[in-house]
């Protein structure tokens, strides 16, 4: 409600093409000799866009979130930035709703993630409830796709399976602590025979598959951040598949971007390490590398990770209180970037037209909720004045304030908060 009350207030290249995954051959009763296979010297860079470099045509982006919970305002200004990269580009804005996580993924949050992202004004081109030539959209639709991409790299010894316990890997870890090394697998079943391993196949002893780490080093060029680089020792050989027969996150994001053809992936900086692994990945399986840019987190005004102890902290909340979604919409968008000038006022399509990619700050923005009720004040300003006073009218209906939304009371409420 405070909200509304603010009205009278001052205050190097890969061009990506269309790609449909082509069919995978797979010879199931083929078996390869896991010691074939030795850690070959590694280097990989990921290039990334540069004022350089030739846009990739079309440029296809995805706002992927969990459905978990509510639409957090960091996620939000994540699927900002992608669709305003789209747009400005001429590009796709893909929605990919990543519900592998069984146990926490609900149907009510998938709805409210739609529902909040709609409300926003982002919509999006393909996904959910629109379609699209590289659906299906959801990740638990997908898990024939993830076995078909695992198997192929089983085959060509990229991966290979694990009959490790859970107690024999919570041992390599003690051990590894008490040396003071990286906690990473040492690579048991790497080089096992064909033998060893039938034996175990034999007696339905459960296993995971596991990628093959080179040695060497892997760089990208991150949009927004700059080069980083990882060295591969400290990493080992990584799950991609569990034994119950579940594919891990990073995984099917990779298998995910990669069949539908995502030119650029923009997310927030806590998904930089993952991208070792995922470029990784795109390397084994032959896939051309997206660009990457990744996005400094939300902070509160202590500096620390905005969280919910901070107050309200997703779109839900800030909707539920009075604020506009364009409002919302022009906040986020100046919580990390702005367009060279002081403006600081813009619509959604004047983002369009002014967002740059490389303007994005690397720097964390700190989440100032007194600037933001100033912003939902200015666009309150913008509307006609029965438009807001309609808006208010609905929001004291909505939360049982009164029965009507619209009569001589609200209209004397209405001219006594704007006096």
């Amino acid at each position: 409600m405070a909200a509304l009350m603010m009205v009278g207030a001052t205050a190097t290249v890969t061009p990506w093409a269309k790609v449909v995954a082509p069919p995978i051959i797979l010879h199931h009763h083929r078996r390869i000799t896991a010691t074939c296979f030795l850690r070959r010297a590694f280097s990989l860079k990921a290039s990334s866009l540069s004022h350089q470099h030739q846009e990739p045509s079309p440029v296809r982006v995805r706002f992927a979130p969990s459905p978990t919970g509510n639409l957090h305002v960091g996620g939000a200004r994540t699927a900002l930035f992608n669709y305003l990269f789209a747009r400005s580009k001429g590009g796709t804005f893909v929605l990919r709703i990543e519900d592998t996580d069984l146990e926490r993924s609900t149907k009510e949050s998938e709805e409210a993630l739609l529902r909040d992202l709609s409300w926003l004004g982002l919509g999006w081109d393909e996904g959910p409830g629109v379609g699209g030539d590289y659906g299906p959209y959801r990740q638990s639709e997908r898990n024939s796709l993830y076995k078909q991409y695992a198997e192929k790299l089983l085959e060509s010894g990229q991966v290979y399976r694990c009959f490790c316990s859970n107690e024999e890997l919570e041992k390599m870890k003690e051990v590894a602590k008490l040396k003071q090394l990286p906690p990473v697998y040492t690579g048991k079943w790497a080089n096992a025979t064909n033998e060893e391993v039938e034996e175990e196949l034999t007696k339905g002893t459960p296993y995971t598959y596991r990628f093959r780490v080179p040695k060497g080093n892997l760089k990208i060029n991150d949009i927004i951040r700059g080069e980083v680089s990882w060295s591969l020792d400290t990493l080992g050989d990584f799950v991609i598949m569990r034994s119950n027969g579940q594919p891990v996150y990073n995984f099917c994001v990779t298998v995910d971007d990669a069949t539908m053809a995502i030119s650029h992936v923009i997310r927030a900086e806590e998904h930089l390490p993952n991208t070792l692994r995922q470029a990784l990945i795109y390397k084994a399986l032959g896939f051309p590398m997206p660009y990457f840019a990744h996005v400094s987190l939300i902070l509160a005004p202590d500096r620390s990770k905005l969280s919910k102890r901070h107050g309200a902290t997703s779109v839900g909340q800030f909707r539920e209180m009075g604020y506009l979604p364009e409002a919302m919409v022009n906040y986020l968008a100046l919580l990390g970037w702005g367009d060279g000038t002081e403006n600081e006022f813009f619509t959604l399509n004047q983002l369009v037209e002014k967002f740059t990619i490389e303007r994005v700050n690397k720097s964390g923005a700190v989440f100032d909720s007194t600037k933001l009720r100033w912003m939902n004040g200015q666009h309150l300003r913008a509307r006609p004045s029965q438009e807001v006073a309609q808006l208010i009218g609905d929001h004291w209906k909505a939360s049982g304030l009164l029965t009507v939304s619209t009569g001589p009371f609200v209209d004397v409420r209405f001219d006594s908060i704007c006096s």
